[in-house]
Parts: C-alpha cells; sequence; structure tokens
C-alpha cells in the first residue's frame, strides 16, 4: 500500500495519540526530543530511552512542566549494552504497560566522514554496531510487546545516503542500506498483519549530527527539528494504519 500522505499539508488531531505507549530512542536532544515532545502534546505516553539520563531527564521535566501524559525513562547506551540490558529496558515496558503501540529507532552515530581506503576500523565497527545492530537488538526484544498493540508501528530513521551510497560516507552510508535492508524484511514478515514497518528519512535538519558532517554549513538555513515531526506523529499515529514497507521523506 502507497500512502499519499503530504508532510505538508497533514495537520493531526489533538488526542491522535491518547492512550498509546511510544518509545523513543535518541530522545535526548535534537529529532529524538523534538519528536518526543510532539508525541506527548498529542496525547502518548512517551518512553524516553538514550544515553545520557541528564538529558533524557531534562526532556522528562519538559513534558512534566507542560502538563501531559507522565512520561518514563529508561537509559541505554547502545554502544555498550549488553543483551540483559535491552531485555531490562523491554521487560520494565512490558510490566509497568503491558505493550507498546510505537518505537521509533532514532539514535545513531556519524563515525567520520572519510574515504574507504583510509576508513578506521574500529570506527566502521562502532558505526555499525550503534546504528544497525543495536537497533536489530532492540527491535527483538520489543516485537512482543508491539505485537501486543491494537496497531503497532515500528519505525526506523533512514538517510538519503542510505538509499544510494555517496563518497566519503563509509559506515554510516552502509549502516543506513542496512537499516533499510532490516525494515523491508521486517515489513516482508509481518504482512498482513497489524504491526506495521517503515522508515522516515529527516532530511537536512539542524542538528548535532548535521554540524559534524557539513561543518562549514550555515545552520540558520536548515529546519529545526521541530519543523519534521508531522511525519512521525502520522507514521507511529492510527491514521498510517496499513502502511507498511514504506519510506517517507519528512521534506519535498
Amino acid at each position: 500500500m502507497i500512502s499519499d500522505f503530504d508532510p505538508a499539508t497533514y495537520r493531526p488531531r489533538a488526542d491522535l495519540l491518547r492512550e498509546r505507549v511510544i518509545l523513543v530512542t535518541g530522545a535526548g536532544a535534537g529529532i529524538g526530543r523534538a519528536v518526543a515532545l510532539a508525541l506527548a502534546r498529542h496525547g502518548a505516553t512517551v518512553v524516553l530511552s538514550g544515553r545520557s539520563a541528564r538529558k533524557l531527564e531534562a526532556v522528562y521535566d519538559a513534558i512534566q512542566k507542560e502538563g501531559l501524559a507522565r512520561p518514563a525513562y529508561l537509559p541505554l547506551d547502545l554502544e555498550n549494552a549488553l543483551a540483559q540490558d535491552y531485555d531490562a529496558l523491554a521487560g520494565a515496558i512490558g510490566q509497568e504497560f503491558g505493550r507498546l503501540d510505537g518505537l521509533l529507532h532514532n539514535a545513531s552515530i556519524l563515525g567520520t566522514r572519510s574515504p574507504i581506503l583510509h576508513h578506521d576500523v574500529p570506527t566502521w565497527c562502532r558505526v555499525l554496531h550503534v546504528n544497525l545492530t543495536a537497533a536489530f537488538a532492540l527491535t527483538q526484544v520489543c516485537l512482543p510487546l508491539l505485537e501486543a498493540a491494537p496497531d503497532g508501528s515500528l519505525l526506523f530513521t533512514t538517510s538519503s545516503v542510505g538509499e544510494r551510497g555517496r563518497a566519503y560516507w563509509g559506515a554510516y552510508a552502509v549502516s543506513k542500506f542496512g537499516t533499510e535492508g532490516l525494515a523491508q524484511v521486517l515489513a516482508h514478515e509481518y504482512e498482513g498483519q497489524k504491526l506495521r514497518v517503515n522508515l522516515v528519512n529527516p532530511g537536512a535538519v539542524r542538528t548535532g549530527m548535521r554540524a559534524l558532517a557539513y561543518p562549514a554549513e550555515d545552520p540558520t538555513r536548515l529546519v529545526a527539528p521541530d519543523g519534521i515531526t508531522a511525519t512521525y506523529l502520522y507514521l507511529l499515529g492510527p491514521e498510517s494504519l496499513g502502511v507498511s514497507g514504506e519510506r517517507f521523506d519528512c521534506q519535498r
């Protein structure tokens, strides 16, 4: 099924995500923070995850200050997490909520931009682990919770370099190619079932990672993270029911 969704015209209703439980990785800053706040403002109970407890607490406080549904925060360092850490996170969500209506894989790292000839091997392994292997591991432990939801949504973050590789993007591009492959496999495995699986490409956004990739770029010319949240709200909400195996661009 191909959606005719247009992020420029989508206007989600205020209670779009009421009573939904949604886990967001990389929720402490940038796009993850902006999406987490947007989800909460539309009624969701957001489970905040990331490697910095301090940053997650700040997002938690911001949500609480607005009088929104009380979030949860479960720090998880994807680079160093062990199997029991993933199990503990899924177990905590299961014990508290009994299900998971949405999972947004937003956390990722850039590594270094360099020619393959000179690419540092440890950095390569680190980027592939954080961006791809950790996403697989977290998805695997959360699938029973997503299956328990009335209409679960699994959403992976990709990039333009994950659709067509470009010079010097090395491990980051390869990790996003892998992410797209993982999402396609899952979408096929759950075809015809209530769990949907999609990909979202944020595009050029004013974030710390973008500044690392393009240090000479004027950030004021880029859209802020809170300017692209409509696509996430659509894909994590009930209005995208039946839409699966698709790739969405936040900016057109």
